[in-house]
């Protein structure tokens, strides 16, 4: 469903494992700047009327999200440490195209975030089937299905408001980039490192 082109090698869940304390403070990060870059898009593209609404009601489950990560690190007796950089993600705005067209700029916004949640999606797939603690595993199963509607939710919009841009075709290159940038990742404790 995802299209991903190269997947999380499933011994990724074996470090995660390892330090849950540091993938749940990068994910309750994630979820925070999830929230962020909805709020972005209501900034940059207010002329996108369902688009504006969705993304509020994203803030608002993206922070909700936040929430339910920070409530079970706390449960754990772990807290949350400081935000890291993520470097998928930085490594992943680098494919964006810059400049162009208003449409463009919304295409490749809407692409990217398309990009991240179908990621995550797959990631906490492997979290919700692999790691070995009961409650994750329903924790991550709830969020992967969160971030699938997210996933379809930024493809649709974006194929929705482009009238000029071939926004499959868009797709699949993120797609083929996005697999060869993996083949550095799936070797640390974070969601999309």
């Amino acid at each position: 469903m995802l299209g991903l082109k190269l997947p999380t090698d499933p011994r990724w869940v074996n470090i995660v494992e390892k330090n849950i304390e540091e993938i749940l403070t990068d994910h309750a990060y994630c979820e925070q700047k999830a929230a962020s870059n909805a709020i972005t898009v209501i900034v940059k593209f207010p002329e996108y009327p369902d688009v504006v609404e969705a993304m509020g009601e994203l803030v608002k489950e993206e922070m909700e999200h936040f929430q339910m990560v920070h409530r079970e690190i706390l449960k754990r007796n772990l807290k949350l440490g400081r935000e890291r950089k993520d470097e998928y993600i930085h490594d992943l705005l680098a494919f964006i195209k810059k400049g162009g067209s208003k449409e463009q700029q919304f295409v490749e916004k809407m692409l990217f975030g398309a990009m991240i949640e179908a990621r995550s999606c797959e990631r906490f797939r492997l979290l919700s089937e692999n790691i070995s603690d009961p409650e994750l595993r329903v924790f991550y199963r709830e969020l992967m299905e969160s971030e699938a509607r997210h996933y379809t939710m930024f493809l649709n919009f974006a194929k929705k408001h482009a009238s000029t841009i071939d926004v499959d075709k868009r797709w699949q290159d993120f797609l083929t980039y996005e697999a060869e940038l993996m083949k550095k990742y799936g070797k640390k404790e974070t969601i999309h490192g």
